[in-house]
């Protein structure tokens, strides 16, 4: 690839992040980091590493998502923010039984996916 064609890459790459909507960009994050945890999980006990990786990106994820909807600045119903929060706690937990290989990562992935699928259905793959 020459310098021109990796310039029109690198810009169109900046422009589509621009134009992503937030839930997009959600959207995104959660499956990147969904897909890591699918496939740490089924490489077997010798990828452990592998797995702790994906489990504590997914756990930074989610504490990232928790600090947005306790901020007073977070727009979305208090109901929600709640049960988000909650998820937090949740994978938090799951995550430190999960590396204590006293726990699987099948609930991590399910929470995830069903966050991705309600992004999804609020129009965020756009």
């Amino acid at each position: 690839m020459n310098v021109l064609m990796q310039a029109q890459n690198a810009y169109s790459a900046n422009t589509q992040n621009h134009i992503r909507s937030p839930r997009a960009v959600e959207y995104a994050a959660v499956a990147r980091v969904t897909s890591r945890l699918k496939k740490a999980g089924s490489e077997g006990p010798d990828h452990f590493p592998e797995l702790a990786a994906a489990l504590n990106e997914n756990r930074d994820l989610w504490r990232m998502l928790a600090m947005d909807v306790a901020s007073d600045g977070n727009g979305l119903p208090t109901g929600l923010r709640a049960r988000l929060f909650y998820l937090f706690e949740f994978t938090d937990q799951h995550t430190t039984k999960v590396l204590e290989r006293s726990a699987d990562i099948s609930p991590l992935v399910e929470i995830n996916t069903a966050i991705m699928r309600g992004l999804s259905d609020s129009g965020a793959q756009g």
